[in-house]
């Protein structure tokens, strides 16, 4: 059996999307319910064609031409655009190595059909994080109350 870990064993399974055509104000109240960070953006045929971020959002709202026409806003004019995806079958540290060359927070998961991509699952680095801790061999990366790097500023 291989040592290698792989994204599917990492990922979250399934995903919260939108279509290109829902609102800002849609997509904002969309993740405040399901409680994540982003939402896939995926056309009629369900295939991924781009991904919409809390950050997305908060930039579109510093923005003043952005600010001026929040209500006519949709997925499609915030969205991150090719999706920047990965396999199940990724090994980890691939996907890691992604995440931190493109400077992203997460990759959708995604499996080819016909050229185009079905998302099935997120990658994100909360993932990776949590489990960090359940390796073995790797040194608890929780700080001890107190330590002057958990937050405190000197």
């Amino acid at each position: 059996m291989s040592d290698v870990k792989v994204v599917r064993d990492w990922m979250h399974r399934g995903v919260i999307a939108c279509t290109p055509e829902t609102s800002a104000n849609e997509v904002a109240m969309s993740m405040a319910a399901h409680d994540v960070s982003a939402l896939v953006v995926v056309d009629a045929d369900g295939y991924a064609v781009g991904l919409i971020s809390r950050t997305d959002l908060v930039n579109a709202t510093f923005v003043e031409p952005y600010l001026r026409h929040w209500r006519g806003l949709s997925a499609r004019h915030l969205m991150s655009s090719p999706v920047i995806s990965v396999r199940e079958d990724t090994p980890v540290e691939t996907a890691i190595a992604l995440i931190r060359e493109r400077k992203i927070h997460r990759v959708v998961v995604t499996v080819a059909e016909g050229g185009r991509e079905r998302p099935i699952g997120i990658l994100s680095v909360s993932d990776v994080v949590g489990r960090l801790g359940r390796i073995d061999g790797l040194p608890d990366p929780i700080l001890p109350m107190g330590d002057p790097l958990r937050g405190r500023s000197r």
